[in-house]
């Protein structure tokens, strides 16, 4: 796809010429690091907390100026307003643009709910009902005293946590401050504490130490859990390698509301560019409908476009016919619909708190060392404002 839509903006643009680099392996502390070296690509993507991070920094370009000169409004109408919003400092520095509109769904795994006469996920499931599935296909298969099927597994990511605390009614980081952490508050605490629980009391939802360190997508291909939380990122890979009937499903409601993440991918210009002009008609190319119609055949990656969902669901189910016949796609695009997609909250010094948050869910979530209580320290460490360093033991 990458050699494809080069060869189309070169004969588009034939006075620009764009290299194009993949991404590494260890993509967001080698493209920080080639930000401080001034050695980064001049246009990049980037996502969720890192990329407001970098703009934090200062390595992103303002885009407000091309925006208001030279982007259709009619393109902007066809986004995601909560999206596009969230590519932007609270100051209005607009740091990026919309790549694709990932979603977040409950997969589950059909033939494991039929085996043990488990009914599927409903759209009005809340956490009551999720909880009770989890257990009912959490299971020894093999009789040799260990749990290998869990009911279910989640990414421990910061943007995965804040879905089931905003969930709750709470948030990671105060609406209204960005510079306050808000994951000491009874609703956020209770959210982590109930996935805490699921891990380590119930072990109904798997740890990665429980699958040998599986990615959550990789873990449901192999059978090992019944149902993921997981975005519409991943559905090209489950579909080509589930040898099992599938189901997606919209996120439970939680005690208060219910939420489901709606993505931050993007792409942005570096900031000391030498060539800003360029780069910005290389941008431009990165949103047009050619370009997300590309992505959405290729990769299933749900466009940020509204007006390219049609083509989506229409590539999905060409190339995956048996699969994704009756596969309720429009679960992905539930929150997006009904209104209760939410994105990344973002602190005011995001790079550094995310460090010591990453260190205490390490601990409570993948280690089971540690309680819930221990993010009340993480949150009293950043204020007022000390140099924040890892204090944990």
């Amino acid at each position: 796809m990458a050699q494809e839509m080069q060869s189309l903006f070169h004969a588009q643009h034939p006075h620009i010429r764009v290299f194009y680099t993949p991404d590494p392996e260890d993509f967001e502390s080698r493209v920080l690091a080639d930000m401080r070296a001034g050695t980064v690509a001049d246009v990049f993507q980037g996502c969720c907390t890192e990329f407001p991070a970098w703009a934090q920094m200062g390595y992103t370009l303002d885009l407000r100026p091309y925006i208001e000169k030279d982007l259709d409004p009619a393109i902007i109408a066809d986004w995601d307003p909560a999206q596009y919003r969230a590519l932007a400092r609270p100051d209005g520095f607009q740091f990026g643009l919309p790549k694709y509109h990932g979603a977040l769904a409950l997969y589950y795994n059909k033939d494991l709910f039929d085996r043990y006469h488990v009914p599927y996920p409903r759209e009005d499931w809340d956490y009551d009902d999720y909880l009770e599935a989890m257990r009912a296909l959490s299971h020894d298969r093999d009789g040799d005293g260990q749990r290998d099927l869990w009911g279910s597994m989640m990414t421990i990511a910061w943007d995965r946590t804040q879905v089931h605390a905003n969930a709750w009614g709470g948030h990671l980081v105060d609406p209204a401050n960005p510079n306050r952490c808000a994951m000491d508050q009874p609703q956020a605490l209770e959210a982590m504490e109930w996935l805490r629980a699921r891990m380590w009391d119930d072990h109904v939802m798997a740890t990665p130490l429980d699958v040998q360190n599986l990615k959550p997508h990789q873990a449901f291909i192999a059978g090992k859990v019944a149902m993921i939380e997981d975005g519409s990122w991943s559905l090209k890979e489950i579909l080509a390698d589930a040898g099992f009937r599938i189901g997606v499903a919209p996120m439970p409601a939680g005690p208060v509301r219910r939420v489901t993440l709606a993505t931050t991918d993007g792409f942005g210009i570096y900031a000391y560019t030498p060539h800003p002009d360029e780069s910005w008609e290389l941008l431009k190319f990165l949103v047009s409908k050619e370009y997300g119609r590309a992505m959405a055949r290729a990769s299933f990656l749900q466009p940020a476009r509204a007006s390219l969902i049609d083509d989506w669901v229409g590539y999905i189910r060409e190339q995956s016919p048996r699969q994704a016949e009756d596969m309720n796609l429009a679960a992905f695009a539930d929150g997006q619909i009904k209104g209760y997609s939410v994105t990344t909250e973002i602190h005011a010094r995001m790079s550094e708190i995310k460090g010591l948050v990453d260190e205490a869910w390490d601990r409570i979530y993948t280690l089971g060392q540690a309680n819930v209580e221990i993010l009340r320290d993480v949150c009293a460490h950043t204020e007022p404002d000390p140099p924040m360093r890892g204090f944990f033991p």
